[in-house]
């Protein structure tokens, strides 16, 4: 009998065999005992092995179809773990917004090491076609990408790959493995910050990479476990719980969204709405829009006083958890990127991010609509003012 997602989320793959707890147990060892001299005992030291974080993975390749699945300690270091499968002199696409850790990583850190990348706009695909360079290897996307949502056509550029026999991997945090599956549309590594919304509790530092690539999947896991970046015992299995209700949690987020983007498309004080529900490359390649969106104020000057009017929403970095999520991206998740570069390519002062939690939709929407009020005369007005002084 073939499984459902959910169904799978919530039932372990291996049970407890000796006393029937309805959990795994929490395997707090950090070395195994060794009955026979050479042999080859399946679990030695943890950082090799752990029945939870073996749990834990099994069900994240389950997630997204996938033959192989890594758990790290971090979103950014299952991103480094993808980029150390490449060696000195390879070079590397990269959309021209991609996360602001990612910027870091690259630019700062593995550039040293004499891996190249550049950045182009994901957005359209004979752009990456042209970037690609005779020691191009990995073409790595974010869609929707953070914090603008730009939309990459995943199998337009999966088609490019096959071309140039290039390796494509996608970092899949913001739609989960329940709005979108990368791997069915032909990619070779999906990434995710199980940081967000699978954990969903804003308690879990995690990253996690998924292949059906068997020679893709041994340099993971000789990466993860030579450089010691697997994902603790604990945190392995809080995740797991946290898996459980991924399905019930996703879909009331989706659907709170949905609802609070076509509010803010309407309101008079928000320039701008950024939800990948509007785009018809993205529904042809996701079940839904997601549970995170953008706006940009009318007016960039009242971030400040619109942020000190809320009262629901945590303002903070990270997105996905069960408490609905207000980042500024000018000053948090984009701040490693030079302000110049910023500023260019639309991350501006104005320009908020919303990760929908679990509150009711109408309390949100209200918390919003007065935040926004707090803003709207002023701006309102000099925004009309400028409008017909320059018609």
């Amino acid at each position: 009998m073939t499984l459902t997602k959910q169904t799978q989320l919530i039932h372990d793959s291996k049970h407890d065999s000796t006393y029937q707890s309805a959990n795994q147990p929490l395997y707090y060892s950090s070395t195994y005992r060794q009955t026979k001299l050479g042999g080859n005992a399946h679990y030695d030291y943890a950082r090799s092995g752990n029945p939870n974080r073996e749990n834990l993975e099994t069900k994240l390749a389950q997630l997204e179809n996938a033959k192989h699945g890594f758990a790290f300690n971090s979103g950014i270091t299952a991103i480094t773990a993808v980029f150390l499968t490449l060696k000195s002199g390879d070079h590397v696409i990269l959309p021209d917004d991609v996360y602001g850790g990612t910027f870091r990583l690259t630019e700062q850190i593995l550039s040293k090491f004499n891996i190249s990348f550049t950045t182009v706009n994901a957005e359209k695909p004979s752009e990456i076609e042209r970037a690609i360079q005779p020691n191009t290897q990995l073409i790595y996307i974010e869609t929707p990408s953070n914090p603008l949502f730009k939309i990459t056509d995943i199998r337009a550029i999966v088609n490019i790959a096959r071309r140039h026999q290039l390796r494509v991997a996608v970092d899949n945090t913001f739609m989960t493995p329940l709005g979108q599956q990368p791997l069915d549309l032909g990619a070779d590594i999906v990434i995710h910050s199980a940081t967000k919304f699978l954990s969903g509790h804003s308690d879990v530092i995690a990253g996690a990479v998924v292949t059906n690539d068997d020679v893709i999947a041994e340099s993971l896991y000789l990466i993860q476990n030579g450089t010691g970046t697997a994902l603790s015992v604990y945190d392995s299995w809080t995740l797991t719980q946290h898996l459980k209700t991924l399905d019930v949690r996703f879909k009331q987020s989706v659907a709170s969204a949905t609802k609070i983007q076509t509010f803010l498309a309407e309101h008079p004080a928000v320039a701008e709405v950024y939800y990948p529900g509007n785009s018809d490359t993205h529904l042809q390649q996701a079940h839904h829009g997601g549970a995170v969106l953008g706006f940009r104020l009318i007016d960039e000057t009242k971030a400040q006083q619109f942020v000190d009017a809320l009262s629901i929403p945590l303002v903070s970095v990270s997105l996905g958890g069960v408490e609905t999520i207000l980042s500024h991206p000018n000053t948090m998740s984009h701040a490693a990127i030079p302000q110049d570069i910023r500023e260019s390519r639309g991350i501006t002062f104005g320009l908020f991010r919303l990760s929908v939690g679990l509150e009711n939709v109408n309390d949100l929407i209200s918390d919003l609509d007065h935040a926004l009020k707090e803003v709207y005369d002023e701006s309102i007005i000099k925004h009309i003012e400028a409008q017909s002084s320059s018609g």
